[in-house]
């Protein structure tokens, strides 16, 4: 009986990271990142250069120097005295402050006009077209120029209101919608809001908590609880008491009209609100042609099944229609909270004191630092967009469809 002795295998060749397939992407790999690394290596040694040449040196110590400008609209604290690093920060919450409304906004708009245009009506689904055929193909930033335009044109100025022959303001004489901005009430902390506070925010816990357990019957059971009432229960009801056990800790400051201007209360410039509404209606303009296509990818006929099976057209929507276009519906609306976000830079355009107008503006302007200061924006947008990235992923994860 023979044996076939083995064939000593060859040793390695320098040629096998290309020819072999066992190595050539690890090969094109390495190659493609020696390559990016020189890249950057290049950029940045050319910019110390050029920055050298220039006599300036790369810190961020220019971000405690004095701002010495004003900002219009601020969440926190701030005058001309503070820090360029305390600008930018202001700057960046204004930003923020625009990209949380704007998105809650944009999604109501989008989703009512997404469903309008599928109504049987046939005067409603074509104000609906028009709507976002006319939003879609305009540019944005035209959109906001006409919007800040008509909300300076169009409301009183603030003598306006003076008098007993004046005009009236909103809900009772403590709202105020002006040329100048809107003038609304403002919150009050005392001792014991804190309690409050609390109570709120494990209210809503309480809530999220409680849809799930009701979905979860539902499955398990077929019963439908009454969901809208008890989750408004326990948003309103707990609150409510402890905010009256405690002695009504939190009040409002009202607005009050003072010299030429009315003073207390918040108030929202017109650029503030004439940018959050145009990138509002812009973007739900798109919006409502994503939920649109959502709706139309489930097929008509479990629509029709379920008619057949007697449940009303509103649990149609949120228990079968619904639930199967969020998988199409969700991945295209994170797109277009970005751009929303990214959008917003365009508040200069109007003179809103964003992340782009303190930062990336007179900041820049004042201390020279155009590399630092484009850095830092450039590195807010990409944190803010990766983070509504994450939250928007984790959310379509939760709906999207799971298969067996």
């Amino acid at each position: 009986m023979s044996v076939a002795a083995e064939s000593p295998s060859d040793g390695f060749r320098i040629s096998q990271l290309i020819y072999d397939t066992r190595y050539r992407s690890y090969t094109i790999q390495i190659f493609a990142l020696l390559v990016l690394m020189l890249s950057f290596a290049w950029l940045i040694d050319n910019a110390v250069q050029n920055l050298a040449r220039l006599g300036k040196t790369f810190e961020f110590g220019f971000l405690f120097e004095t701002a010495a400008y004003d900002i219009n609209q601020r969440l926190i604290d701030y005058d001309s005295t503070s820090s360029h690093g305390r600008a930018a920060i202001v700057g960046i919450l204004n930003t923020l402050l625009v990209a949380l409304m704007g998105c809650i906004t944009a999604t109501i708009i989008g989703v009512t006009a997404g469903v309008l245009r599928l109504s049987n009506n046939w005067l409603v689904a074509k104000i609906m077209t028009v709507y976002v055929e006319a939003f879609r193909n305009v540019p944005v930033l035209v959109w906001i120029l006409i919007v800040v335009a008509v909300i300076n044109e169009s409301l009183p100025a603030p003598n306006a209101f003076r008098g007993d022959d004046g005009l009236t303001g909103f809900l009772f004489d403590t709202t105020f919608f002006t040329n100048r901005g809107f003038y609304i009430p403002a919150p009050v902390f005392e001792g014991g809001s804190t309690f409050v506070v609390i109570v709120f925010l494990l209210s809503l816990v309480g809530i999220s908590i409680f849809g799930r357990y009701a979905a979860k019957r539902q499955e398990a059971t077929g019963q439908i609880l009454p969901v809208f009432r008890i989750k408004l229960a326990i948003f309103f009801v707990p609150t409510l008491l402890v905010f009256f056990i405690l002695g009504m800790p939190i009040s409002l400051e009202y607005p009050e009209l003072k010299g030429f201007n009315f003073q207390g209360g918040v108030f929202m410039r017109d650029s503030l609100i004439g940018l959050w509404l145009a990138l509002s209606i812009y973007t739900g303009a798109f919006t409502a042609e994503i939920v649109r296509a959502g709706i139309l990818s489930v097929s008509k006929g479990q629509t029709e099944a379920s008619f057949a099976l007697g449940l009303r057209p509103n649990r149609t929507m949120n228990l079968i229609i619904l639930p199967q276009a969020l998988r199409v519906i969700v991945p295209p609306l994170i797109s277009q909270y970005l751009n929303l976000t990214k959008n917003s830079s365009l508040a200069i355009a109007v003179g809103y004191m964003d992340a782009t107008g303190t930062l990336g503006g007179i900041t820049l302007n004042q201390t020279g630092r155009e590399m630092e200061c484009i850095l830092l924006l450039m590195a807010f947008y990409l944190a803010v967009s990766l983070l509504i990235s994450a939250v928007m992923n984790v959310y379509n994860e939760r709906v999207k469809l799971k298969e067996r």
